[in-house]
């Protein structure tokens, strides 16, 4: 007889009560237990500490269980519904359905069938939720609102940590080809050392790497070699922690549930965004990710794989087309405004193995690379209901690249940035906190990131966000060149250089101060028709606002150009200056950088503060040779200064002259250059 027969012979042989007992419990009803008359001999046993847990788990453990006949007939028996339960008309009926779920159902133990069923759950489990998917919103950096941004849910599986490992685990070919690939198997032979396992527990790699501020990177000097190195350690310090996440999901899978130390599995952070790269144009971002895929193919002829690399081509790329109109501008205007300058962008880049993924999802990228108008636009104000900074809490590597442009677009951007960086994020966003670092949990991730700040010049805000900002455990490094001759140097016009120092009673009030000296002091002696042709050079945009008011109260005899006038208002005022018909011109140094205007007819200049960019001095004090008709020796120049421009004195009259001019009892220092 069959084994198919066998247990329809036993099925056979149960009352009706019986099944029923046997398909809602799983066992035997306990009045049909035999009972042996023989009274057994008592035995003594030793409870463990955790007795509350059940003996049969206890007896599982020490001696493996014996399957009764009961069990092996509820492996068999098909579900039944609960009007079929209710129903219990007819036996042979009841018999003849469960025959037949016997012979439709498979061999497997019930023991195999719960183990796979706790597999489907613990693989649930380990794969955290889409939070682009959740509540059919999308991930910041791909909102559907712009036409221009987009989610990429195309590669999300290819590109994700947990998929990607499953994947490799599941099918025989994708290990393969991990497995053969060469730069894969260079980066997990580092990784095998005993050095670098020990990452997850004594966070070695964050500890050693410094804060570091470098005020020299110019872009027509060391501008690409310093966006190559700091893309080279971004693109290293990515590849070693997606490389270790991914070894550690293997050594996880290969022991058995519950064994091993959690803490030795610790190497993520509470999002996957490790490295933010903060550039200013769309030009700079177009050659970072150039630069990443460069490095990843190195000098093999293999290409990688990037996706999406026509729409950003096409989004952050130039039109060699549209040339720029053919007018005279320095060569450091040239390199900072080359390519695609628009100032308005944020992209997320996912690295695995020799592949690039574009426009990934913040939650879903390794790499975020954006500007600060671009970052603030999704970061918010308090009380905006559409906001979203979460994605910056687990920066490992902070890179502000070409800082000094940023004072003039907007610094407030910066400032907002630095205040959201490293904060505990508002949702869990899918992460498996068994796997996130001890020191990410404690809210002490800002102590661990590395910062790497550069820049053309040094001035104050800059170093106020290092030294407010950057709070590595391990220090900082920060390069101060002193300047000793200053950009005064550079002036080729024959002209007097009047600077006088103002009084103020501190940081707070200088504004306040400057304000009230030019108009008491300074401006009484150019009110004089004689002196007509006066350039009044104002770095600030909030003190040109001011003293543009001031000037319409007056009534004075003045006209304005800033970074909003349309050009049509820009050729009116610079006619009407040339032509002596108004008397002052208001001019920002943010026009001055963006446009790089010649300014004609100059006859009288002052410097209301002294500007940002060193070299700006020399380049306005040059304008004045734009049209000689013999009045060079009534030329005029005056600048205001106090004891808080320091840096920026220094810079254009030298750090001696500084020194003297601040700590001298005189407050107005007379310097002439020009040919004798």
């Amino acid at each position: 007889m069959g084994k198919r027969g066998s247990r329809s012979q036993l099925l056979s042989t149960l009352t009706k009560k019986q099944k029923k007992h046997l398909r809602d419990f799983g066992e035997e009803h306990p009045f049909y237990d035999k009972i042996s008359k023989k009274e057994a001999k008592p035995q003594i046993c030793q409870l463990s500490e955790s007795s509350d847990d059940s003996n049969s788990e206890s007896e599982a453990e020490s001696e493996p269980e014996q399957v009764s006949g009961y069990h092996k007939l509820l492996a068999t028996i098909k579900s039944v519904s609960e009007e079929e339960e209710e129903e219990e008309e007819d036996d042979s009926a009841l018999d003849e359905a469960e025959v037949n779920s016997e012979d439709g159902g498979s061999d497997v133990s019930f023991e195999e069938e719960t183990a796979a069923e706790s597999a489907e759950l613990r693989k649930g489990k380990v794969l955290p939720a889409d939070p682009e998917e959740k509540d059919g919103e999308a991930a910041p950096g791909t909102s559907e609102e712009s036409p221009e941004e987009f989610t990429d849910a195309k590669h999300e599986s290819l590109f994700s940590l947990e998929t990607n490992f499953l994947e490799e685990e599941g099918g025989a070919n994708c290990s393969l080809k991990a497995s053969q690939d060469p730069f894969l198997l260079h980066v997990n032979k580092e990784l095998k050392e005993k050095e670098i396992q020990a990452v997850a527990i004594n966070t070695k790699t964050t500890q050693e790497l410094k804060d570091l501020f470098y005020p020299e990177r110019t872009a027509l000097k060391n501008g690409e070699e310093i966006r190559h190195v700091y893309c080279l350690h971004a693109v290293n310090h990515v590849l070693k922690a997606n490389a270790q996440v991914l070894g550690n999901n293997s050594r996880l899978r290969s022991q058995k549930l519950g064994v091993g130390n959690d803490d030795d599995f610790r190497d993520q952070g509470l999002t996957r965004a490790k490295v933010l790269i903060v550039v200013p144009f769309r030009e700079a971002a177009l050659r970072v990710v150039q630069l990443f895929i460069s490095l990843l193919e190195g000098d093999s002829k293999k290409k990688i794989i990037v996706s999406n690399k026509k729409r950003f081509n096409g989004e952050y790329g130039s039109d060699p087309e549209e040339r720029p109109p053919n007018l005279k501008r320095p060569e450091d205007y040239e390199a900072v405004f080359v390519g695609n300058i628009d100032d308005h962008f944020r992209i997320g880049v996912a690295i695995l193995q020799r592949s690039i993924r574009l426009y990934a999802p913040f939650y879903s990228s390794d790499i975020l690379i954006a500007s600060p108008l671009g970052l603030r636009t999704i970061i918010g104000a308090e009380g905006e209901k559409k906001r979203d900074f979460d994605f910056l809490s687990s920066i490992e590597l902070l890179i502000i690249d070409q800082a000094d442009i940023y004072l003039m677009q907007n610094w407030e951007h910066v400032l907002h940035l630095m205040n959201h960086m490293n904060l505990l994020p508002l949702d869990s966003h899918g992460v498996d906190f068994s796997r996130v670092r001890m020191w990410s949990l404690n809210n002490w991730s800002k102590y661990y990131r590395q910062t790497l700040l550069f820049g053309a010049l040094q001035d104050a805000q800059i170093n106020s966000v290092f030294n407010k900002y950057c709070v590595n455990v391990q220090g900082q490094v920060a390069v101060r060149n002193v300047p000793m001759t200053g950009s005064i140097s550079h002036v080729l016009v024959q002209l007097p250089h009047v600077f006088q120092r103002l009084e103020a009673g501190g940081l707070a009030s200088v504004i306040d101060a400057r304000f009230n000296f030019f108009v008491n002091k300074i401006l009484p002696q150019y009110r004089d028709a004689v002196m007509s042709h006066t350039l009044i050079y104002v770095p600030s945009y909030f003190d040109f606002v001011r003293l543009r008011n001031y000037f319409k109260r007056e009534e004075l005899n003045f006209t304005h150009i800033c970074e909003y006038t349309q050009r049509s208002g820009i050729s009116r005022a610079r006619h009407f200056f040339l032509q002596g018909d108004k008397q002052f011109l208001l001019l920002t140094e943010r026009f001055h950088f963006y446009k790089r205007y010649t300014i004609k007819g100059i006859r009288n200049l002052i410097f209301y503060e002294l500007p940002i960019y060193p070299h700006f001095y020399s380049e306005v004090c040059n304008m004045l040779r734009a049209t000689t008709r013999g009045e060079e020796a009534a030329w005029t120049c005056t600048v205001l200064y106090s004891k808080y421009d320091a840096q920026r004195l220094a810079a254009v009259v030298g750090v001696e002259r500084a020194a003297q001019m601040l700590q001298s009892k005189k407050n107005v220092h007379l310097f002439i250059t020009g040919e004798r």
